[in-house]
């Protein structure tokens, strides 16, 4: 790893991990990053958030909850017309 070398990181301020770059090194250790998406400063975090981020089923009820108002969607049966 060197200065200017990018890592993923958990960015306060885009509150997700995004890229980053490295900004401050003591030896081999990354102490500061810069985000590469809101350019903000800050210390390096290991790629740990306070919350755990939501998994891709999570995410897909979230925003479905809120397209539908928060009702889950009714299973339609279609009908089958045998001969």
């Amino acid at each position: 790893m060197r200065l200017g070398d990018y890592i993923d990181d958990h960015c306060s301020r885009c509150k997700r991990t995004t890229d980053h770059s490295i900004v401050a090194m003591a030896g081999e250790e990354v102490l500061k990053t810069r985000c590469r998406t809101c350019n903000s400063d800050h210390k390096y975090r290991h790629n740990k958030s306070r919350t755990r981020e939501m998994t891709a089923k999570e995410a897909f009820d979230k925003v479905l909850a809120s397209v539908t108002g928060g009702q889950p969607p009714e299973e339609t049966k279609r009908s089958r017309k045998r001969k």
